[in-house]
């Protein structure tokens, strides 16, 4: 019975490949008159698990179109054949190029809904999602009972197949592991099955206990269809699903889709010529501060580069490939050179090397640039003029400190773009709670200096705004202190800011409900390679493979002294190069690259919300419309091609073994062709 069963399925498989070739879905040399429209959108079946939220937010963030079905709520649409397909201009239309299913049969198997979706499936050649199911012969996999197993997949090393990557993985280099941030904690939990016939692995681990290798990851053709089926769970955040959530979405797109995914890292160094204050480990508190009482003003001790540590950037960089952003203040280092007899290593020596660096000026002598503050009381408050209104800094005054900078950089030679700005402690943007709204003369003095992008804290405010005719580049403040410059100062800040006050700290992690505290203080000798550095570098890594362009920041602090701040690069940048393969690199953008690729995505998501996106492909063609000056993201295979008047252009660049671009129709065309290969 079995053995009948199963012919009978590749009888089926047969038969439904000949009629997708004769649909010409698929095929190349099928002609563009017997092909269906397809429109470049997804449909997304949503029960709430967090696998299906994960696969929503890498389509979200790559910029695809996608319907959600929402499973529960009762008010939703039918599934039926008219929900799925109908007729334009007499062309045969399939409303979505891939479906996405929380498992194998949402609606219930035989159901009228499962049969209408996978009638539709088979019809157009549309692929299927698992997003999360287990093992069985349903899904093309023996039962784990067969040679293979069930259970938590912490710290499993897992591999990328022959298979894989030749097919939609190719971009990573083979092997990764399961995260493990918690032994006391199940992360992870999946089914390693063996594959039946039909069934193609694209990522496997070895079975534990046993013998071979069980698939987590793979393609079920059968019955006309084609499913990618996923046999472990996950959360949009882990890095498992980071890693693998690209080749999910170019394979259920067919490589062909609307949105443009890359991964980046960036990273400024603030203050760079200036002092920064040191943390004060016995009073745990960085003297100078308005809320650090008693003792020095915060000159006394404070850390500095040494022209040593610029000479050691220098290399770090040539050596790791990698350009920091320097994010200067030329006043303040002029004040440090008068104050130490007119002589400044540290300056000459990143002069001499100027040329390695990105430069943004950071304001000449780094002062708060929003109301004017009253230390008087803790917290600050914002003074007030005699008629009770917010006292702020003028608008000459903000701009002197701009443009002064600027000045400075021009006589030295360095080579600063005068658009980008980082305020000191991004001040002269609101500052809650007490500054609620910008310094009404920021927006006059950015204007008065030709800024258009001005740095902001993400931890505060994610979402670009514009600030008069600026916008902002948020940033992404890394557990590295400001006033730490060995790694015992930066483990004794921290076990401050993280420990229980039963177990010495100052118990702000129990009252923040963002926060967890430390289960013991770290080691001051060992906590911060042990715990902070490889804490800090998955968090930055997360970034860097969630398509978030949005650049970190630390200081020049860092990079004196014990130099803390390369250990996280280094781990970054290994952990990355021994993940990715060399068609993905990180992409290292500056400020108004970042800047402008944060503009192009809002501009897209509300052409995408107000439904003014049209896109299909029909055969190898594939056609966009959307309104005029919107940048339209696109990924294609290689060998895709762009429609000019005359004649075509190469499309895209590469990047993870397809082409992707921001592109817009030619002079005199209404939308925008590409001929795929």
């Amino acid at each position: 019975m079995a053995q009948s069963a199963h012919r009978r399925r590749n009888t089926a498989v047969t038969l439904g490949v000949a009629g997708l070739l004769a649909l010409g879905v698929g095929a190349p040399q099928a002609s563009a008159a017997t092909a269906p429209r397809i429109d470049l959108r997804v449909l997304l079946v949503d029960n709430g698990d967090s696998a299906v939220r994960a696969i929503a937010a890498q389509l979200r963030s790559t910029g695809v179109p996608y319907t959600t079905l929402d499973l529960t709520d009762p008010a939703r649409p039918t599934v039926t054949d008219a929900f799925l397909s109908d007729t334009v201009n007499g062309t045969p239309r399939a409303k979505y190029q891939g479906v996405v299913l929380p498992h194998e049969a949402p609606f219930g198997s035989g159901s009228a809904e499962q049969t209408a979706l996978e009638n539709y499936e088979r019809t157009y050649g549309i692929p299927q999602v698992d997003a999360y199911t287990w093992a069985h012969p349903g899904v093309g996999l023996d039962y784990t009972s067969e040679g293979g197993w069930a259970g938590a997949l912490d710290g499993q090393e897992a591999s990328v197949t022959a298979a894989g990557k030749a097919g939609r993985f190719g971009y990573l280099d083979g092997a990764f592991a399961f995260e493990d941030n918690d032994p006391a904690v199940q992360e992870s939990y999946g089914y390693a099955a063996r594959p039946r016939t039909g069934f193609t692995s694209y990522v496997d681990i070895p079975v534990p206990d046993g013998t071979g290798r069980g698939s987590l990851v793979g393609e079920y053709v059968h019955d006309g269809r084609r499913e990618l089926v996923v046999t472990f769970a996950y959360n949009q955040h882990q890095r498992q699903f980071r890693l693998l959530a690209r080749g999910i979405v170019e394979w259920l797109t067919d490589g062909v889709h609307l949105g443009r995914d890359r991964n980046y890292f960036a990273v400024h160094v603030d203050d760079v010529f200036a002092p920064d204050s040191r943390w004060n480990t016995d009073r745990n508190c960085t003297p100078g501060d308005f809320d650090c009482p008693g003792g020095d003003d915060g000159g006394e001790n404070p850390i500095r580069m040494t022209a040593e540590d610029a000479a050691y950037a220098a290399q770090w960089q040539r050596e790791h490939g990698f350009t920091m952003d320097m994010v200067y203040n030329a006043g303040a280092g002029e004040e440090w050179k008068a104050g130490h007899g007119g002589t400044d290593a540290l300056t000459d020596r990143l002069l001499a090397d100027k040329a390695q660096y990105r430069w943004i000026n950071h304001t000449y002598t780094h002062p708060f640039l929003g109301c004017v503050q009253d230390t008087t009381t803790v917290p600050w408050t914002c003074a007030k003029n005699t008629d009770g209104s917010t006292r702020y800094m003028s608008r000459s005054e903000i701009s002197a400190q701009i443009r002064d900078n600027n000045n400075w950089a021009s006589r030295k030679g360095l080579p600063v773009d005068r658009t980008e700005l980082v305020t000191g402690e991004h001040s002269g943007l609101k500052t809650l709670p007490q500054q609620p709204a910008d310094n009404p003369n920021l927006a006059g003095a950015l204007a008065d200096n030709g800024v258009k992008w001005i740095a902001s804290d993400n931890s505060r405010e994610p979402q670009q705004r514009s600030v008069g005719g600026a916008l902002t580049v948020p940033r992404h403040p890394m557990n590295v202190y400001y006033n730490a410059g060995t790694e015992a100062e930066m483990a004794d800040e921290y076990n401050w800011i993280y420990t229980s006050a039963a177990d010495g700290g100052s118990g702000v992690c129990e009252n923040n409900p963002t926060s967890t505290c430390l289960p013991d203080p770290l080691d001051p000798a060992t906590g911060y390679d042990d715990h902070i550095v490889p804490q800090e570098a998955r968090t930055a890594l997360g970034h860097a493979l969630a398509n978030d362009p949005r650049p970190h920041y630390a200081h020049q602090s860092n990079l004196a002294e014990d130099r803390i701040l390369y250990p996280v690069m280094d781990k970054v940048l290994a952990d990355y190069r021994a993940l990715f393969a060399d068609n993905t690199p990180l992409e290292n953008l500056r400020q108004n690259a970042i800047g402008t690729e944060l503009k192009r995505r809002a501009a897209w998501e509300t052409a995408l919300a107000n439904g003014r996106v049209t896109a299909y492909r029909v055969g190898t063609t594939v056609t966009v419309t959307a309104p005029s000056g919107v940048q339209i993201p696109l990924t294609a295979p290689e060998g895709t091609k762009k429609q000019l008047l005359l004649g075509t252009s190469t499309f895209g660049t590469p990047y993870a073994g397809m082409r992707s671009a921001w592109t817009t129709p030619e002079l005199l065309q209404s939308s925008l062709t590409l001929k795929l290969a």
